[in-house]
């Protein structure tokens, strides 16, 4: 699975390379607000190495309905706190030049939402694992992070719909891996994934049918930033990655060498509450409402995430088995 050749191990490193310098150049972009060319749309896994900086957001107007589904309690505050975490590329999720501004496809979401019940959204970085065990607590009123819904999260989470991502592994172009349809294909080998993630979930639940397949298992490696797990791969400490769909189509897209393998299994992904909160019913409605008026189409267009639209937003729907 692993490269055997010095040329190409200097491959790897070179496209590693190529990778860092494309960061580097997004994360140069300067947020300028409403775009007009065409590479302000351009989808986050084509060619361009630029971060999507058009606003999709601002025209965005307050629905009454909607609004008057929220707390007596927030409609006066007028406030809610969100906390976000930061993946470091889209399209998820990443930082504009100045080191503070988060932009990204869940981001945009979540301030859509907020134009359309008429509130303000106090922003707060999280890390990802941090995230729901904090909703608990009453940290935060809501979280988004691309959380999967799962049937595991919702004993404790409730979630409202937005998009439909998932589960997909990425290799090196050299890996003898051609489609991941089964976990035992994966034995022996060792797998990058984000910490505290459903893919890490799915991974150390199913670890035991490699033994039961009588061969050695795989080893799960995880790493807390996602330009960590792609470096595992590029200098072949790992030899597979399972994260988002979206993120490795878009990871694959910027860095030479590497190939997104498949998707493996689709889950619904929303924002993330305290279990039983009063907030889902107006959210759902906001979500709907911006599918109705066309800037949920807008926003999956400029993300280049369209084949994740969903119909209509649900509270925390039954994990999608398939």
């Amino acid at each position: 699975m692993r490269s055997s050749t010095r040329t190409s191990r200097l491959s790897a490193s070179s496209a590693l390379s190529t990778f860092a310098l494309i960061t580097v150049a997004a994360l140069g972009l300067t947020a300028c607000g409403a775009g007009s060319g065409p590479d302000d749309t351009a989808p986050a896994g084509a060619a361009s190495d630029k971060i999507p900086t058009k606003d999709v957001v601002s025209s965005v107007a307050k629905d009454p309905a909607s609004a008057k589904l929220l707390p007596a309690s927030v409609r006066k505050s007028g406030s809610l706190t969100i906390a976000v975490s930061v993946g470091g590329n889209p399209p998820n999720s990443t930082y504009l030049p100045d080191g503070k501004t988060v932009v990204g496809q869940d981001v945009d979401f979540a301030n859509a939402v907020a134009k359309v019940l008429g509130i303000k959204l106090d922003q707060q970085v999280a890390s990802f694992e941090a995230i729901l065990p904090a909703l608990d607590s009453g940290k935060y009123d809501l979280g988004t992070g691309n959380f999967g819904v799962t049937d595991e999260r919702r004993r404790t989470i409730d979630f409202v719909t937005y998009i439909n991502d998932g589960q997909g592994f990425a290799v090196r172009e050299d890996s003898d891996l051609k489609k991941v349809t089964d976990l035992t294909q994966l034995c022996g080998l060792n797998v990058a994934t984000g910490a505290g993630t459903t893919f890490e979930t799915t991974l150390e639940e199913n670890r035991g049918l490699c033994r039961k397949a009588g061969r050695k298992p795989y080893d799960v490696k995880t790493y807390a930033e996602p330009s960590a797990i792609w470096s595992s791969l590029q200098q072949g400490r790992s030899d597979v990655v399972m994260s988002t769909i979206n993120g490795l189509r878009y990871g694959v897209a910027h860095q030479e060498g590497l190939r997104f393998l498949n998707e493996f299994h689709r889950l619904d992904v929303g924002f993330a509450f305290k279990k039983g909160t009063a907030l889902a019913p107006a959210f759902r409605s906001a979500v709907n409402r911006l599918i109705a008026d066309g800037t949920y189409r807008r926003i999956l267009a400029k993300w280049g995430t369209s084949d994740s639209a969903i119909s209509t937003s649900r509270i925390s729907p039954p994990e999608i088995k398939d």
